[in-house]
């Protein structure tokens, strides 16, 4: 199972999923541009000495993160789907891909995917914090493939 995040801009972001990645043995995908310099101190700093311990593949734009991992699937988290993570049937190869903070993902990045999910929210809320919808999708692509905790 892999994590992938599309442009992210918040350095704190990133090194929380990296550090969430390490954790619960998910590799981490960053495609870039980023919002920030790689070697941002924020990053470390958010990941800690995790940051050792999970692995980390940068992609200079979405083809060449498409084409270093197909054929898995390409399961799309954003707030305009109508089905639900837990209504969805998660595969151990999976890749849990989140789009930029600001803007999610582009119309085309989003036709690429296998899937498009979403997490239910109260509808008085917009989205949550990309680290923490990371953690709870990955949580249940695990669960439901029996690899948590392994």
């Amino acid at each position: 199972m892999r994590v992938a995040l599309y442009e992210p801009e918040i350095a704190g972001n990133v090194g929380a999923v990296l550090r969430l990645g390490a954790c619960l043995g998910a590799a981490v995908d960053l495609i870039e541009p980023m919002g920030f310099q790689w070697d941002d101190r924020r990053v470390r700093r958010t990941a800690m000495d995790y940051i050792d311990h999970v692995t980390i593949a940068r992609h200079p734009d979405f083809a060449a993160f498409t084409a270093k991992v197909s054929p898995h699937r390409l399961i799309l988290f954003t707030t305009k789907s109508q089905q639900t993570l837990y209504d969805f049937s998660f595969r151990p190869d999976d890749v849990l891909l989140f789009g930029k903070e600001s803007a999610g993902v582009p119309g085309a990045v989003a036709d690429a995917c296998h899937a498009c999910i979403r997490i239910p929210m109260r509808p008085q809320v917009r989205s949550m914090n990309l680290a923490t919808a990371a953690a709870l999708a990955l949580g249940e692509a695990l669960r439901q493939t029996q690899q948590a905790g392994s």
